[in-house]
């Protein structure tokens, strides 16, 4: 598994370095934290090869809608997902981001 975790998240970063070096628009959630389409794309490579690697394990990411915590409570494992965080320090372009993946079990 962990092969295919590390080949997920050099996919993720590639899909993020290549909107990194464009002039990207820049969007507002609903918290007015930002959101790029690096954050798409990157969450799209993670959410789909998280699922391939085991569909059984469901995955919370940042950039995803989330279970009520009603659900979330019986899950005894499950991915958590940032894509991209440090999305503002990517917008500055200061280099400080990076791809977080977590397996939480028994949390």
């Amino acid at each position: 598994m962990l092969e295919e975790l590390i080949d997920i998240v050099v996919r993720a970063g590639s899909e993020i370095l290549d909107v990194y070096g464009t002039a990207f628009d820049v969007e507002s959630k609903s918290d007015d934290s930002p959101l790029t389409e690096a954050d798409l794309r990157a969450n799209r490579v993670i959410v789909d090869g998280l699922s391939a690697i085991d569909p059984a394990i469901p995955v919370i990411s940042e950039e995803s809608d989330a279970p009520s915590y009603s659900v979330r409570r019986t899950w005894r494992r499950y991915w958590l997902v940032d894509p991209l965080d440090g999305t503002r320090e990517f917008v500055n372009r200061n280099g400080e981001f990076t791809v977080n993946i977590a397996l939480i079990e028994d949390g």
